[in-house]
């Protein structure tokens, strides 16, 4: 075998190397033939071009994921927060995104950003922290509508903190104190209100049965003694007191520190 024919082999192999291409499975390659655009994705697995005069772009089918850096928010009512957020998006067309696009990633980073604020910056605090699962999707739906046009599937829009100035946490730890204790004393109060009700119905039993109230008095001599209390309290009775004063013709009824006086 000659030289040159070993140097045409060498050539032709170094050629077929270069023109053929492996692509993984979550793959495509956008081919430009002499600057025009091939109609087809390439791949995945073994590819031939037409090197020099192919020229491939890998771009890859999985979903990406990107951490939106705290963006500095005033809400709707005036208040300046840091947010969060991470999205998950992948490209659909390999095509598109390429084409219509210098550099998909950063354009998709930068859009993410600017809607972040701009949405967020139409809602107020209170809604940016209790309805975070309907501006997530509202975030998806927005940035989803923008991107479809570029071949790219926002699949999921996540904010992940909000930041509060310390004023505004201390003034939201006293407006939950202070919730917390209108809650206690209106459930005291339904309590008392309730415990009310009780009592009234109890003293129309007790006074359709006045012995009743000697059974309670009773009742409740027993219980102190059980705890063995020195001291027994014992009330009187006010109808017992009426007809002390009616038996002794309306006279005082004696002190505690002296006999009885007329």
């Amino acid at each position: 075998m000659s030289t040159a024919t070993v140097v045409v082999v060498i050539i032709i192999f170094l050629w077929i190397t270069q023109c053929l291409n492996v692509l993984r499975e979550y793959e495509r390659a956008v081919t430009f033939r002499l600057g025009r655009l091939l109609k087809t994705d390439k791949g995945p697995g073994l590819i031939f071009i037409l090197w020099p005069i192919d020229k491939i772009i890998r771009v890859s089918l999985r979903v990406l994921v990107w951490d939106v850096p705290p963006q500095d928010i005033i809400t709707r009512d005036n208040v300046s927060v840091k947010v969060s957020a991470v999205l998950f998006f992948r490209v659909l067309s390999a095509q598109k995104a390429i084409v219509e696009l210098e550099n998909y990633r950063y354009t998709i980073e930068q859009l993410s950003q600017t809607t972040l604020r701009t949405v967020l910056g139409e809602v107020e605090l209170d809604d940016l922290l209790s309805q975070r699962e309907k501006l997530n999707a509202r975030l998806q739906t927005i940035l989803d509508e923008q991107t479809e046009a570029w071949g790219i599937k926002v699949a999921q829009v996540q904010i992940k903190t909000v930041d509060l100035p310390q004023e505004m946490q201390r003034a939201m730890a006293r407006q939950a104190e202070a919730e917390r204790e209108r809650r206690a004393k209106i459930i005291n109060a339904d309590g008392e209100f309730q415990a009310s009700e009780k009592l009234a119905e109890a003293a129309v039993i007790l006074a359709r049965e006045p012995v009743t109230v000697t059974l309670r008095y009773l009742q409740t001599l027993a219980e102190i003694g059980t705890e063995k209390n020195t001291t027994i309290v014992f009330p009187i009775p006010v109808e017992l007191l009426s007809m002390l004063v009616q038996k002794t013709g309306g006279a005082a009824l004696p002190s505690s520190g002296g006999p009885p006086t007329k």
